[in-house]
């Protein structure tokens, strides 16, 4: 290679080099230096030295720092943004940042700072950034940040704070963040957040406040997002949020609010995000809510409301998660309370005490893909209710109290994916038939099929309705009906009546027969071991000779006495059916075990008689 190119390139790779050795020269223990520098480690006890002359990020983390004294910045002038993160600090001499006028952010999270001195940033007029959270502060002194003109995000999350001065945060007229949450505040002065003109974050959950003071948002015109859950708020001054007319999100869950004033969310046009769950919530207002387009998200659960107004989410057309569930007292749902929704996706109904459901309840949410339904007691549902619903993928009804669906139910779902049907009463008697069949059919579809099982009658009991085949359902084809009867006159020719009945009929059909006089039978399911046929002359004619079972039993019985018609039946009920069948076990097993007993007793006295006889031949011989 020739000398001359040789040359140059040793002197590009020494100028590539030289920033790399200079730093690398300058760059304290357990550091590392590059365009900021990083120091960590539990032997960190101080500020280091010897750092680049240029540094302008300085990181520390896990240290075990505990002062930061008037010296500890001496040599870092130009230094920008400082980070002191899980250490033991404890102390900050009030002159420690005298001697970095630049700097923009200061982080000190994580440590053990009681107090702060109170002229501490007082010479920080580039800072734009402070963060103190997670220590242990108690106060603050109501001059802390005075002249800090140029602060943006102010942060002093988790710390033990109670009260507040009500002029602290005057002069920040460019702050836009401030966290106040995870602290012990009871109540906030009316006027502490007036001169907050440009804020759009404002948290102040987890902390201990009882109300919010009228006009405390006053000056909140630029606010975007407000949280409030976790406190102890129990009652809202009336129009303490209008003032908020740029909100986006409101935060009001985990509190103790028992009512809400009227018209208390009214004029913000922007909300997105809206939480009241986890209030006591007993009765809303009929207005509550004013034009809301924008809204996508809203909670309302775990309440004490039994019922809720028809138009309470009318004026959210916008609205595609609805998280409603688990309010125990609820029992009803307005015919219209979704009337205006139809862009809802998400429709989440669990853990309330719905019984029955308008036909028409969901009729209005043509985008809704999800819907829960479950641990309610929901008895019936009618067969049009999930009608139109085209988009519909999950439908959840576990846990409930249904007996039976229609078997077209889910028609118009053409998209289903998912259908939740487990833990239900579900009675496979004639009318399971049709749903049986669909299950059989659709059996991907069925999550639970494994665990949507029979409770009644007994010789299905625990059977899966997807086994269920269409002949077991033969005997609900069935035409004709033998009735029983015989004359009173008489009481020596016992005859024979049959009459024709559809076999889904509820209804008595009249029997008329001129040659003899029947008696009559009604089937009541709450009266089980006995039912005796009244006289004739208290039952209406066209009644005369038939027997009417308003529910067909599991099990019937019947015989002729002196004119009279003798009927036992078992009843439907599993648990009473569970314990006659296990009675009857129990008492023929200890029958058998009896018998073998004494069985094995003569056997024993056999052996013994013999013996005595062996004995007393051998005796007298």
């Amino acid at each position: 290679m020739d000398p001359y190119f040789k040359g140059v390139l040793w002197l590009i790779i020494v100028l590539l080099k030289l920033p790399w050795f200079t730093c690398t020269e300058n760059c304290p223990q357990s550091c590392e230096c590059g365009i900021e520098v990083i120091c960590t480690g539990y032997n960190i006890t101080e500020i280091p030295g010897d750092f680049p002359k240029n540094t302008t990020k300085l990181i520390l983390e896990h240290t075990s720092v505990q002062v930061l004294n008037e010296y500890s910045f001496a040599d870092l002038t130009p230094l920008t943004r400082f980070s002191l993160t899980s250490s033991s600090l404890h102390t900050i001499h009030p002159l420690a940042f005298h001697a970095t006028p630049k700097l923009m952010s200061i982080m000190l999270v994580s440590s053990n700072l009681s107090t702060l001195p109170a002229q501490l940033f007082s010479r920080l007029t580039e800072l734009q950034q402070l963060a103190v959270d997670d220590n242990r502060l108690e106060t603050l002194n109501p001059d802390m940040f005075k002249g800090l003109v140029k602060m943006r995000d102010l942060s002093l999350g988790q710390n033990k704070l109670k009260d507040l001065s009500p002029d602290i945060f005057d002069g920040l007229t460019k702050l836009r963040y401030l966290n106040l949450g995870r602290n012990s505040i009871k109540k906030l002065p009316p006027t502490i957040f007036q001169s907050l003109t440009g804020l759009q974050v404002l948290y102040l959950y987890y902390n201990d406040l009882e109300e919010l003071e009228p006009g405390i948002f006053d000056g909140l015109i630029a606010l975007e997002d407000l949280r409030l859950y976790q406190n102890q708020i129990s009652n809202l001054s009336p129009r303490v949020f209008w003032p908020l007319k740029n909100l986006r999100i409101l935060y009001l869950s985990n509190n103790n609010l028992q009512t809400i004033p009227e018209k208390s969310f009214y004029f913000m046009p922007l909300l997105k995000k809206l939480t009241i769950h986890k209030n006591p919530l007993l009765t809303l207002p009929n207005q509550l809510m004013g034009h809301m387009p924008l809204l996508t998200e809203f909670s309302l659960y775990e309440t004490n409301l039994i019922t809720v107004p028809g138009n309470l989410f009318a004026n959210m057309s916008g609205l595609q998660k609805l998280y409603f569930g688990l309010n125990k007292q609820l029992k009803d749902l307005p015919l219209d309370l979704f009337c205006c929704l139809p862009f809802l996706k998400n429709l989440s109904l669990p853990f309330n005490n719905l019984h029955d459901l308008h036909p028409q309840l969901f009729s209005s949410l043509t985008s809704m893909k999800i819907l829960r339904l479950n641990h309610n007691k929901l008895q019936n549902l009618p067969e049009d209710i999930f009608q139109g619903l085209e988009k519909l993928l999950i439908i959840d009804l576990q846990q409930n109290k249904l007996k039976t669906l229609p078997g077209d139910i889910f028609l118009s779902n053409k998209a289903l994916k998912e259908v939740f049907l487990s833990r239900n009463t579900w009675d496979c008697d004639c009318y399971i038939r049709d749903i049986a069949k669909w299950i059989r059919e659709n059996e991907r579809l069925v999550f639970d099929r494994k665990n949507t099982r029979c409770q009644s009658p007994m010789d299905k009991f625990n059977r899966t309705l997807g086994s269920l085949q269409e002949a077991e359902f033969s005997f609900c084809d069935a035409t004709t009906a033998n009735y029983f009867t015989t004359s009173l006159q008489t009481q020596s020719t016992t005859t024979t009546a049959t009459t024709t009945i559809p076999a889904t009929t509820t209804t008595a059909a009249a029997m008329t027969n001129t040659e003899a006089t029947f008696t009559t039978m009604l089937y009541m399911p709450e009266i089980f071991p006995l039912v005796k046929a009244p006289p004739t002359d208290v039952v209406s004619s066209p009644f005369n000779g038939t027997m009417v079972f308003e529910s067909r039993p599991d099990y019937v019985h019947h015989n002729f006495h002196n004119g009279w018609v003798y009927v036992w039946s078992l009843p439907s009920d599993t648990t009473l059916a569970g314990l006659l069948m296990f009675s009857h076990v129990f008492l023929v097993a200890t029958g058998m075990l009896l018998i073998l007993v004494t069985v094995y007793i003569m056997y024993r006295l056999d052996n013994t008689m013999i013996q005595l006889k062996a004995e007393c031949a051998e005796t007298c011989g």
